[in-house]
C-alpha cells in the first residue's frame, strides 16, 4: 500500500487562504481528479467543508476530533490518521489531500508527493509542512505557463522519497 500526498503548494508552501485555494488553476483541479478518481481520499474536516460534498468516485475519509461532525452519506468519520491507515490498508495507492495539519501528520507515513508548484507569493493562512527535499527523488516534472486559465505558471511534480 502507498500512501500519497497530493497538493497544490504556492513559492512558500502556500495552500490555502480562509479556507480556499489562493488561484485558479482548471488544469490542476483535472489532474487532481484523473489521479485520485477510483482511490481513497484522506482529508480533515476543515478541507471536507471548503469541498463542500463528498469527491464522486472515490472512497472519502475525513479525519476529525470534533464527536458531533456529521457528514453526509458516502464519507467515513475517523478520529485520527491511524484509523484512517488502518482503513486503507487493502488499498494500491490512497491519498491524503489535506489541509494542512493532515498533510504535518501524514508526511513520514507518505511515499510519493503529487505536487503543483504554482509561482505564486502571497497572502495566505495556511501552508504546507515544510519538509527536506532531499530525501526525495523528483521522478516527473512538467512545467506549465500561465494562460488564460491560469494566472500563474505553475508545475507538476512528482517526487518519490528515496530508498523506498
Amino acid at each position: 500500500m502507498t500512501i500519497s500526498i497530493i497538493s497544490a503548494i504556492g513559492r512558500e508552501r502556500e495552500i490555502g487562504i480562509e479556507g480556499k485555494l489562493p488561484w485558479h488553476i482548471p488544469e490542476d483541479l483535472k489532474r487532481f481528479k484523473e489521479i485520485t478518481k477510483g482511490h481513497t481520499v484522506i482529508m480533515g474536516r476543515k478541507t471536507f467543508e471548503s469541498i463542500g460534498r463528498p469527491l464522486p468516485n472515490r472512497k472519502n475519509i475525513i479525519v476529525t476530533r470534533n464527536p458531533n461532525f456529521l457528514a453526509p452519506s458516502g464519507c467515513i468519520i475517523v478520529r485520527s490518521f491511524e484509523e484512517a491507515l488502518n482503513i486503507v490498508k487493502d488499498d494500491q495507492e490512497a491519498f491524503v489531500i489535506g489541509g494542512a495539519e493532515i498533510y504535518s501528520v501524514a508526511l513520514p507515513s507518505v511515499k510519493r508527493m503529487y505536487l503543483t508548484q504554482v509561482d505564486y507569493h502571497g497572502p495566505a493562512d495556511t501552508y504546507f509542512p515544510d519538509f527536506d527535499l532531499s530525501e526525495w527523488d523528483i521522478v516527473t516534472e512538467q512545467a506549465h505557463q500561465k494562460s488564460e486559465s491560469a494566472q500563474y505558471d505553475f508545475k507538476f511534480v512528482v517526487c518519490q522519497r528515496k530508498n523506498d
